[in-house]
Order: structure tokens, then C-alpha cells, then sequence
């Protein structure tokens, strides 16, 4: 590590490198996918009730209330007892959205279900068309009484198939720009009159859904905000989404992917400059770490980060990472499937493929550096080098 630790995170560490030995399952540690809920929800239960389900958000709401410096140790233990990944739209997304803007009772009902696991929840935003440009979409919602009444079309909707509840934007108004006229509501999804279908990736998992609303009813208290003024709420989930995405948790994954394909390569089969190339990408990983803690410092401060930079920045490290797990399996990185070897889990193909969406969820990496371009630099928009 390139930074100081105190006494007090360095016993925290190891307080955490102890808990984590003696109860991560053996059958999940160092999946390449995510478990399925059945599988995998238990172990969140088990980190829930440990305190380390939402160690980003405040004591007041059920959360760990941790510092970043002790957010990223989380992270990096972690990644070395090879935790599986889980949903983190509830957790990310959602439930710092309700700290920051529900309404009391929004966040009496939602909070302690998202902390215990009892829900699962998925984003509409995408649809067929209006990916990056969001404020092109066209699923609406009719006021009717005390209700919404919701037709449309998500799309790419990460465990949409799974989740028990959606967070969504739907339009309810025509008028004026495309930004106006969008609410931010929540749904139910046992709801009648919704219909997921999942998609298979590149990756060969089915991680996303395509959800369609035929008449669906949504009280209006699921309403986050006002009715027609949704988009400054999207955007703020746009942005702490951006910056979790912008944590280094899934570098520390594919860093120890990185170093299990070392230990298995002899040192004669390991590509010319590999080594250098290695310790390269050990630094590009503690240089995200620390604009992540820059980040999240300023963003416990009130002050804006720029998630923009930190999500391209993750994006292009874990792309550097696994680039080089291939480059170091040589003739093996033809293989489809993740191998044992020992207790390492020897995978060149499968997380490189799952990686390939990082650039385009959350806002594409071409959005985010328009972003950079425009807001950052102050260049106009349509500029060119």
C-alpha cells in the first residue's frame, strides 16, 4: 500500500481479515458471477449482521457510518478472501437516494429491507433508445386518481428478473424540454401487469432483464420528489452511482485475479515484461484507490466529486487488469470457463468478458468524457481535438 495507515484501521483490518477467513463459504469465494439470490443471499444477511452491509451509509439509517479509509479496506479484504459480488443497487443507489431525499415513511418502509436483504431491488432507467441519452425516454405514467398508471418498456435492467422492487423514471409530461415532465417513483414488482425477460451477455450470464409495464399501478406516496420534477432526482443517483462504480473494489477483484494466473504460470511462460507490467498495473490500482478516497472524503464533506473522471478511471484500470491476466495465460486465455487450480480460481476469459459492460453502464465512458470536456475543462459542447 502507498498510504499511511493508522493503528486503529490497522486493527480494523485484521479485525476484518479474521471474520472474513472464518465465514466466507468455501463454495463462494472467488465466483466469477454473481450468485443467484438463493445462493448468495445469505451471505449478505451474514454481512448485514455483522454491520458491514452499508459501511457508506450513516448509524442514523442502520449504516456502518465508516470512514473511506475503512470503506476501502473493506474492499481490499474482500477482494483477497474473494467475497462474492452482489447487488448493490439497494444499497448503492436507492437507499443513500431516500437518506438524502424520501420522505419519512419512504424510508421506514424501504431502509431496514434493503440493510436486511429482505428486498432486492433493480433501476429502470435504460429503455430501448434512450440509453445515454436518458432524457429521451418513453415509458409513461397517467396520473389517475391517487395513482400512476405505468406503461412502457426497461431494458439492460441489472437482476430485474430477481428484484422486488424497481426504482424508475417514467414520464408524465410532454411539455416543454426533454428533462421536464419525468418522476422518480418506486414499483413494486409483484405488481400486476409487469413482465421481465432476461438477457444473456457476452459473459454467458443473465445478469440483466428487459421489463415490460402493461397498466401498472403505482400509489402516488411511491413517488420520490414531485410529479414531474424526477430528473434532478435521477441525476443524483446518476452521481453517486458513478462513484461507487468509481470504487476500486472490482480492481482489487481482477488484481487478484491477476495474481492467481501469476502463481500458476511458470516463471519461463511468463510474457516478456510481464513482471513490469504487473507492478505497473499493482500502482494504477493504489493510484484509483486514492482518487476514490479523495472522492468519498469530499463527498462526506458536502463537496461534489467528480464521478465522472473516478467511474473512467475504474473503468479503464479493471479493463488494464484483465487485459494483462490474458496476456499472462498465453495459449490458456482461449479458455471460456474459470478453472481451479488449488485453491485459486485461474479465470482469463469470463470476468474480462463481464468487464466489457463497464464502459457503458452508469453512463458510457464517451458520456462521462463529454462530461469532463464540457463541465471540467469548459470546453463547448461538439468541440474536437
Amino acid at each position: 500500500m502507498l498510504r499511511p495507515e493508522s493503528a486503529a484501521d490497522a486493527a480494523f483490518r485484521s479485525e476484518v481479515r479474521d471474520w472474513l477467513a472464518a465465514h466466507v463459504p468455501d463454495a463462494l469465494r472467488h465466483k466469477t458471477f454473481r450468485p443467484l439470490p438463493a445462493d448468495g443471499m445469505p451471505w449478505y444477511r451474514a454481512l448485514s449482521q455483522r454491520g458491514w452491509i452499508a459501511p457508506h451509509w450513516p448509524r442514523t439509517h442502520g449504516g456502518m457510518g465508516a470512514s473511506p479509509v475503512q470503506q476501502v479496506i473493506l474492499m481490499e479484504e474482500m477482494a483477497r478472501a474473494g467475497t462474492p459480488d452482489f447487488p448493490t443497487q439497494g444499497l448503492n443507489h436507492i437507499g443513500p437516494m431516500l437518506i438524502a431525499r424520501g420522505t419519512p415513511a419512504q424510508q421506514q418502509r424501504h431502509l431496514p429491507s434493503i440493510l436486511s436483504g429482505d428486498a432486492v431491488w433493480c433501476q429502470g432507467y435504460s429503455e430501448p433508445g434512450s440509453g445515454s441519452d436518458l432524457a429521451s425516454l418513453r415509458t409513461r405514467a397517467e396520473v389517475r386518481g391517487g395513482t400512476l398508471i405505468v406503461n412502457g418498456h426497461k431494458i439492460w435492467t441489472t437482476w430485474g428478473h430477481h428484484a422486488d422492487w424497481m426504482f424508475a423514471l417514467v414520464r408524465t409530461s410532454s411539455t416543454g424540454k426533454p428533462q421536464h415532465g419525468i418522476t422518480f417513483v418506486l414499483i413494486d414488482m409483484k405488481t400486476a401487469g409487469i413482465r421481465c425477460r432476461p438477457i444473456r451477455t457476452i459473459a454467458g450470464d443473465e445478469e440483466f432483464a428487459e421489463v415490460f409495464f402493461d397498466e401498472v399501478v403505482v400509489p402516488l406516496e411511491n413517488v420520490v420528489g414531485e410529479i414531474d420534477k424526477g430528473w434532478q432526482v435521477a441525476t443524483a443517483v446518476l452521481s453517486e452511482e458513478r462513484l461507487r462504480i468509481g470504487a476500486p473494489a472490482q480492481a482489487l477483484r481482477a488484481l487478484e485475479r491477476l495474481r492467481m494466473m501469476l502463481r500458476a504460470t511458470p516463471a519461463e511462460r511468463v510474457p516478456p515484461g510481464g513482471h513490469e507490467a504487473v507492478a505497473l498495473a499493482e500502482v494504477e490500482v493504489e493510484t484509483l484507490v486514492a482518487a476514490y478516497l479523495e472522492a468519498a472524503e469530499a463527498a462526506e464533506q458536502g463537496i461534489a466529486a467528480d464521478s465522472s473522471y473516478l467511474k473512467l478511471l475504474a473503468t479503464e484500470t479493471v479493463h488494464q487488469l484483465l487485459d494483462l491476466v490474458q496476456r499472462v495465460a498465453g495459449p490458456a486465455a482461449a479458455l471460456r470457463d474459470a478453472v481451479r487450480h488449488g485453491e485459486d480460481l485461474l479465470d482469463a476469459t469470463e470476468m474480462f468478458l463481464q468487464a466489457r459492460r463497464l464502459g457503458i453502464y452508469g453512463g458510457s465512458s464517451e458520456v462521462q468524457r463529454n462530461i469532463i470536456a464540457t463541465r471540467v475543462l469548459g470546453l463547448p459542447v461538439g468541440a474536437k481535438p
